[in-house]
C-alpha cells in the first residue's frame, strides 16, 4: 500500500460529513405580553384590559346567564366602565340594575367610577 492510499493521520475519515450548527439570524423574540408590559404606554393599556375583564367576571356573576352571553367589555378609563350589549333589550336591563352592579364591583374591590351601557352593532 503506497502513501497515497493510506488516509492522512488525524484527519477524519472519508464519506463522514457534520453539518454546521445553525444560528437564527434574528435574535429571540419576547412574548407579546412581557413586552407590553415593559413599554410605559403599552403596559398601561394592558393593565386597563385586565382590569376590564376582571370587572365583566363579577358583572357576568350577577346577571342571570341567558343575559350575561349578550353583555361584553369595553373601555376601561378614568370616568368609568363600559359594558357593551348585544341589543336595546339587554342595554336596558343593565341600566336598571346600574346600582347593583356597582355595588358588587366595590365588594370585589374593583374601583369604577361609573358603569356606561352602549348596544354594540353587529
Amino acid at each position: 500500500m503506497s502513501t497515497r492510499d493510506k488516509p492522512p493521520t488525524g484527519s477524519r475519515p472519508t464519506g463522514t460529513f457534520r453539518p454546521a450548527v445553525l444560528r437564527p439570524m434574528v435574535p429571540d423574540v419576547p412574548p407579546v405580553q412581557s413586552a407590553m408590559q415593559r413599554a410605559g404606554a403599552l403596559g398601561s393599556l394592558l393593565s386597563r384590559l385586565k382590569a376590564s375583564q376582571e370587572c365583566l367576571e363579577v358583572v357576568k356573576a350577577c346577571l342571570p346567564p341567558a343575559m350575561a352571553a349578550h353583555v361584553r367589555s369595553g373601555a376601561l378609563d378614568d370616568e368609568g366602565w363600559t359594558l357593551l350589549a348585544a341589543n336595546s333589550a339587554v342595554s336596558a336591563k343593565l341600566r336598571q340594575l346600574q346600582p347593583d352592579l356597582m355595588d358588587a364591583l366595590k365588594k370585589k374591590g374593583l374601583k369604577v367610577n361609573a358603569i356606561r351601557v352602549r348596544v354594540q352593532r353587529q
